[in-house]
């Protein structure tokens, strides 16, 4: 049996045939993921950036037709930034940041992502799914030229899965016929319907919603700004109870309508169906309906799952093979390139023998704490947009009744909450807080950025373990658990953005930094021991005694 051979957007690594088929005896990897999406990109550029080689194997030769994810939150684009692709997507995609809201023919209010300055990305892009792999897959270019050890292979389809104590052996079938590899590690970046997990018998629970959303990218020239409109009972007909409107770049808008449950698929993907709908649409928002093209269309169903556990020995899952939420509020995706940032630090220290074996625990503990909250607020929209209930839609439609005159209501409404970082409140590798300083920084929290003259802060955060001293006196490094953490010397004397974002009411303040920009511990002054206690509990090490 031969790997299927799909057909992509673009072709970006085209199967060939490597030395690996042809060994006597299974080549051995460091790290293989399988799986050439978003995530699996970045994970495997996050590694090579660091020196640990990475292979990608991945049943396609590029990005798959259709937009498919098209919202990327700002945190995304901070990690696509330090990772060299960040520059190239926003400055091709669509930048927004307000949002509205409306309910039949009238506006219920409007909200603003990022109402604040000093920052270097925005708060969303809307950019195709095909578009950001590109970018990635660009800078894994430029990065294997400079000698980073990234392997990317197209065509090659893994077939079989096989865990052991201190490998995993792997089949993959391409055009060529099966051949194997074994891993020191492997990840699972291989989708909602992973063949990774199916191959192990691994559930995927959680609950399915029963109601269908049609998904129309429309090609067209049209006078509508770059917001995100969402419509509860929309006035147009043929919507169902909600839909949405988003732009994209290339003249091209994503249209979303709500169906029901009870639908003929096939019918409704017909295109003089989905014509229909959007003509409806087009016409009440214009008074005409502009010439267009239909370029990709899909009907889904939301679905609110994971697995019960991420990590399985030496085999990994990160993105949708580890966890689905519905599109509404751009947690996928987004989610997922946050598990790739998350794991790629932890596997480099792993693979180079400078932590043990529980760090990786730690990255099953951070995202799948991270996943129950994007389900959470997941499952919150999809019950808000689609009542099960009369009284549930009469509590619904009064709370948009009641937004639309007063501000208090209008966290009630919920259309999706949109994609914000995790903060690992009390999880196991953060430790002391003893500066009183702004809630935003405090540990747990991915670091904020600042515009320090003509750079950010976050360009300024060092590739591994930052010490970030603020108008305080630090040594230049600080040796712990056998790493080093380098310091990054500021002053908010003269910037009262990074005061108000760092030191609160203190005159002075020390951070530690991870490498996945989270703040491990915080203190007003440096002090030598906690710093290292500090480190040794960001690795997973136990403390040192004092």
């Amino acid at each position: 049996m031969v790997a299927a051979r799909y057909q992509t957007a673009v072709t970006l690594y085209p199967y060939q045939k490597v030395a690996d088929q042809a060994a006597s005896t299974p080549a051995r990897h460091p790290v293989v993921i399988i799986g050439g999406g978003p995530v699996g990109l970045a994970l495997a550029l996050d590694l090579g950036q660091r020196g640990t080689p990475a292979l990608v194997l991945d049943d396609h030769e590029g990005p798959g037709l259709g937009s498919k994810a098209i919202c990327f939150a700002k945190r995304t684009l901070d990690i696509a930034t330090r990772l060299g692709a960040g520059a190239a997507m926003v400055e091709k995609g669509v930048v927004w940041s307000l949002g509205k809201v409306f309910h039949g023919d009238g506006k219920v209010f409007e909200f603003d992502l990022l109402p604040e300055d000093g920052h270097r990305n925005p708060a969303f892009i809307n950019l195709q799914q095909p578009y950001f792999e590109t970018f990635l897959f660009d800078a894994i270019r430029r990065a294997q030229a400079g000698g980073a050890p990234i392997e990317v292979r197209g065509g090659n389809r893994v077939t079989d899965v096989r865990p052991a104590e201190d490998q995993v052996g792997l089949t993959v079938d391409t055009p060529d016929g099966p051949y194997a590899v074994e891993a020191d590690w492997v990840i699972a970046c291989d989708g909602a319907r992973s063949p990774t997990r199916d191959m192990l018998g691994l559930s995927f629970d959680g609950r399915v919603f029963e109601d269908s959303f049609l998904i129309a990218d429309v090609k067209m020239q049209a006078p509508f700004p770059t917001e995100r409109w969402f419509w509860f009972d929309p006035p147009f007909k043929g919507a169902g109870q909600s839909a949405l409107l988003h732009k994209q770049p290339d003249d091209i808008w994503r249209i979303d309508f709500q169906l029901g449950w009870d639908i003929d698929r096939e019918e409704e993907l017909k295109p003089q169906r989905i014509c229909a709908r959007v003509d409806e649409m087009l016409s009440a928002q214009t008074g005409e309906v502009p010439e267009y093209a239909l370029e990709w269309t899909s009907i889904y169903t939301f679905q609110c799952r994971r697995m019960q556990a991420f990590r399985h020995g030496r085999v990994l899952f990160a993105g949708d093979s580890a966890h689905q939420v519905s599109p509404f509020g751009a947690r996928g995706a987004n989610s997922g390139v946050q598990d790739a940032e998350n794991l790629a630090w932890k596997l480099d220290l792993m693979c180079n023998g400078l932590a043990e074996d529980a760090l990786l625990d730690t990255y099953a503990e951070e995202r799948e704490y991270a996943a129950d909250e994007n389900i959470l607020n997941s499952t919150r929209s999809t019950d808000f947009m689609t009542p099960k209930s009369e009284i549930s839609q009469v509590f619904r439609n009064a709370v948009l009744e009641l937004a639309a005159r007063a501000p208090f209501a209008r966290p009630l409404v919920n259309s999706g909450r949109l994609s914000v970082p995790c903060v690992y409140d009390g999880l196991t590798l953060f430790g002391e807080d003893h500066l009183d300083g702004p809630p935003a920084t405090r540990p747990g929290t991915p670091a904020v950025d600042c515009k320090l003259g003509q750079t950010f802060l976050l360009e300024r955060l060092h590739p591994g373990f930052t010490l970030l001293a603020i108008d305080a006196d630090t040594p230049e490094q600080i040796e712990a658990g056998g790493l080093l953490a380098r310091r990054l010397e500021l002053s908010a004397q003269t910037n009262p953005l990074l005061a108000e974002r760092y030191l609160g009411n203190a005159p002075s303040a020390v951070y530690l930094i991870r490498p996945d920009q989270h703040i491990v511990a915080r203190w007003p002054t440096f002090d030598h021991e906690a710093v290292k206690r500090a480190s040794h509990i960001a690795i997973g090490k136990a403390a040192p005694c004092p």
